[in-house]
């Protein structure tokens, strides 16, 4: 009986002991790796690969991935990878025309922080508060709604990709802040301008649109220009306006 005791006790000392080591050793260096913050709705990543599923507990953590410098929104995203998985942004093909662009105005707006000017629209536009903004014309508003036409420039609020294509893309992306929630984007232009890149499209939100602009261009500063311009269908008599603003972004000089 007396042995039997002592196994029970050398047991007990040892499981004891077990119980201890578990407490006192740390974690593995990386052994809880943060998901993604904003990740894209619903998108794998260019390559087409699926991201790896979380260590299970006991595994060897993979390594996180490794945002590049300016482009990646979270691990394993890039900005392109979240604009291609936005539903709202549809792929910008060849399809997509190119437009007519008229004789730029010569009465402008100069604005030196981004190096450009940019067409000062006739009436009924109005120059406004530009904050947040460098430079602002508005449209009157109209009875009934809060939406009414506006043209914009600032230092590119995005940021900028390899190609000045994308740089739009995204800066087009990012203009939804500024139309009514649920809006979807169609493109009507793409094409290329001096140092930069322009794109037109329609806006939709449930049964209203508004035409809107974004044009990209490098004016000599420490980061590229954008002009935004959006007009909504109860102001269509000033679609014409959008023209204006494509074809009169010029750097200053």
């Amino acid at each position: 009986m007396r042995d039997l005791y002592r196994g029970l006790a050398v047991v007990a000392v040892v499981a004891a002991a077990a119980v201890t080591l578990v407490v006192v050793l740390p974690s593995e260096p990386g052994e809880v790796v943060a998901g993604p913050v904003t990740a894209p709705p619903a998108a794998p990543s260019s390559s087409g690969s699926t991201a790896p599923p979380s260590p299970a507990a006991g595994d060897t953590p993979a390594e996180p991935a490794t945002p590049k410098p300016g482009a990646t929104l979270a691990p394993g995203y890039t900005a392109m990878e979240a604009l291609y998985a936005d539903p709202r942004v549809p792929k910008l093909t060849g399809k997509v025309k190119r437009m007519s662009l008229s004789a730029p105005s010569r009465r402008v707006v100069k604005d030196k922080r981004i190096g450009l000017a940019v067409p000062d629209l006739p009436n009924p536009w109005k120059t406004h508060g530009a904050a947040p903004f460098t430079t602002k014309q508005v449209l009157p508003k109209v009875r009934g709604t809060s939406l009414r036409g506006m043209f914009v420039t600032c230092p590119l609020p995005i940021m900028e990709q390899e190609s000045a294509r994308d740089t739009a893309l995204l800066a087009a992306r990012w203009t939804l802040n500024h139309h009514p929630q649920g809006a979807k984007i169609s493109w009507l232009a793409s094409q290329p301008v001096m140092r930069g890149w322009m794109l037109v499209y329609r806006v939709t939100y449930g049964k209203r649109t508004s035409r809107a602009a974004v044009v990209i261009m490098d004016g000599g500063m420490s980061k590229p220009g954008l002009a935004f311009v959006t007009v909504p269908d109860a102001q269509r008599k000033q679609w014409r306006d959008i023209s204006r603003v494509v074809s009169g972004v010029r750097v200053l000089g």
